[in-house]
This record gives structure tokens, C-alpha cells and sequence, in this order.
């Protein structure tokens, strides 16, 4: 038995250290901020938090959403090809990047829709395109479906909405649904940044270290590991029935090789949105706007300066 606890012992000890080996503190904001804000970035109040969003451009306001665990960087691609001829607005969602986390811990998805009318109120926007990825996908079609006359025209990429199964459920929510999710609130060791990259993007080759250090930093910003953690609890997706009365046209843009929200599912958005286009990009992963930039900035101009009829087109 003695040896039998020792062994124990020795194994508890090994796993201790190796957690403690893993803990990152988390990164002042504004370390953060003098890293990756430039001359285009602003902050505006909003609920309490000091709100992170560019602004440039010129003509009807384009409003850019990211996915979750990520950054208004995400669609850097997208607003130098973009900008000639839209108002480009991208913004850190709360619970991200240099937004970081909404003081109350709020992050339903009402919570979300209530914050982006605020924040276009904010900026006096009363009419605009929007486009989602993932989670911004998300937040964009219930914003269109709460405000229709807001939405004029919406995007969404590879876009959360749909239950997810136990077969279908990405690594990473189910880590953090475990009792073991509060040790991510300070081990966050920077492979494990780079391991969940390799399964959203489909071409491995296109992750630089560049993204993979910016995707780090932002993890670890004040605070946001623990907003992380809330709002993979807060996403039930539980209100999916509402789609099917979206009436705003809508493009869908998804890759053919996302493992965290399966092309299946852009099929069943476009079976279900009446007013719907889909196209799939072969080899690509979950999020299209870093992966192909051009292609996919081309064909939302397309979609977006042409005729607004799209029913049911593939």
C-alpha cells in the first residue's frame, strides 16, 4: 500500500508541476493596446466598457463581427479590399481582444443584440450591411431578426446558431463545460493557441506566427479567459426556429472543411433563410475571411453592390 501511495504522490506532483508550468498571467490592456491599436483605432463607452472598433471608409456602413476567441483583426483582409467602397466598421465584441469583459458577465445573446443596437446607436447608424463569423454570425442574423429594418443586407460566415451534438461539439467547448475549465482562467500555454488555429484553418501553411502570437496576446489580455469561459456557457442556441422568418438577403459563405461548424449546417442556414445565397470554398476551414481575404471580400462586394434578390441560389 505504501508504494502504491507513493507512486500516487509522485504522479500528483508530476501534474501539479506540470500545470504550474503552464500558467500565464494575463496582459494589461494597455500593453495590449500599444501593441496592436493604430492610427484608426477608437474607443467609445458603451454598457461600461471602453469598446475597441475601426472606422474607414466610405459609403454604407459595412459592420464586421468576429468569432469567438477572436479580434477585429480577423478581417484585416477584408477592409483593405473593402474600404474603397464601404464604410468599414469592425469592432472587439465584449468578452474580447482590447474590449475585454463586460463588468457585468453578461453574455446572452440578447445581451449581444441590445449591445450592438447601442453601439450603432452610438455611432448614429440606422440602416447597414453586417457580416458575422462563428459567433458574429451568430449575433448578426438575431440583430436582423430583432431589427429587420436595420440589417439591410447580412453575411454570414461559417455561423453558430443550430444545437450543437455531442459528435458535433468543437474540443474546445467541451473543455470548457468541464470541472476542470476554471484552471484555463490561468494556464494558457501558447501551443495550445496554436493547436486550436490547425483545426479552424484548413491550410495549416497560412498560420504564421504572427497570427498565432496575436491570437496568444489577446487570449490573455485582463480578464479574458474567464469572459472566454462565460460565454461558451451562455451560448444554447436555443431560439434557431426564428430563422426561418428572416426575410433579409443574405449570403452565406463557408468552408468545406470547418470541423467546428460543419458544412451541413451552411446548407441548412440556406434551406431554412428564404432569401439566401451559399457558397462553399473547398480546403478551407472555419474561418474563409483569414484564409482567402480576396476571394471572399470579392464575392460579399458582389453580393453586396448587387441586386439584392439571392432567393434560394447556389
Amino acid at each position: 500500500m505504501k508504494k502504491i501511495a507513493s507512486y500516487f504522490l509522485l504522479i500528483l506532483i508530476v501534474i501539479c508541476l506540470l500545470i504550474v508550468s503552464m500558467m500565464r498571467s494575463d496582459i494589461p490592456v494597455q500593453e495590449l493596446k500599444t501593441k496592436y491599436t493604430n492610427e484608426h483605432s477608437k474607443f467609445i463607452k458603451i454598457n461600461g466598457m471602453q469598446v475597441h472598433y475601426t472606422d474607414e471608409g466610405q459609403g454604407t456602413p459595412l459592420i464586421l463581427l468576429h468569432g469567438i476567441g477572436s479580434s477585429l483583426n480577423t478581417w484585416d483582409g477584408w477592409e483593405e479590399e473593402l474600404k474603397a467602397n464601404f464604410r468599414i466598421i469592425r469592432l472587439d465584441l465584449p468578452g474580447f481582444a482590447l474590449t475585454g469583459p463586460n463588468p457585468t458577465h453578461e453574455y446572452s445573446i440578447e445581451f449581444y443584440v441590445s449591445f450592438m443596437k447601442s453601439f450603432l446607436d452610438a455611432l448614429t447608424i440606422d440602416a447597414c450591411y453586417m457580416t458575422g463569423s462563428s459567433l458574429g454570425g451568430y449575433i448578426t442574423w438575431n440583430v436582423a431578426s430583432a431589427h429587420p429594418n436595420l440589417v439591410k443586407k447580412m453575411i454570414l460566415i461559417d455561423a453558430a446558431g443550430y444545437p450543437f451534438t455531442n459528435d458535433t461539439t468543437p474540443f474546445v467547448f467541451k473543455v470548457a463545460q468541464t470541472p476542470i475549465a476554471p484552471l484555463f482562467k490561468n494556464t494558457t500555454p501558447r501551443f495550445l493557441i496554436a493547436h486550436i488555429l490547425k483545426q479552424v484553418y484548413g491550410d495549416d501553411s497560412k498560420i504564421t506566427d504572427t497570427v498565432i502570437d496575436r491570437y496568444y496576446d489577446y487570449a490573455r489580455g485582463e480578464g479574458n479567459r474567464a469572459a472566454f469561459l462565460d460565454v461558451v456557457k451562455s451560448l444554447q442556441f436555443t431560439q434557431y426556429q426564428k430563422i426561418k422568418n428572416i426575410k433579409t438577403p443574405t449570403l452565406l459563405l463557408w468552408g468545406a472543411k470547418d470541423t467546428w461548424i460543419e458544412p451541413q449546417l451552411g446548407k441548412r442556414f440556406h434551406q431554412d433563410l428564404p432569401n439566401s445565397k451559399l457558397i462553399m470554398y473547398p480546403g478551407v476551414g472555419h474561418i474563409p475571411m483569414e484564409e482567402l481575404p480576396k476571394q471572399t471580400a470579392a464575392d460579399a462586394q458582389l453580393f453586396l453592390l448587387g441586386t439584392s434578390s439571392n432567393a434560394n441560389s447556389n
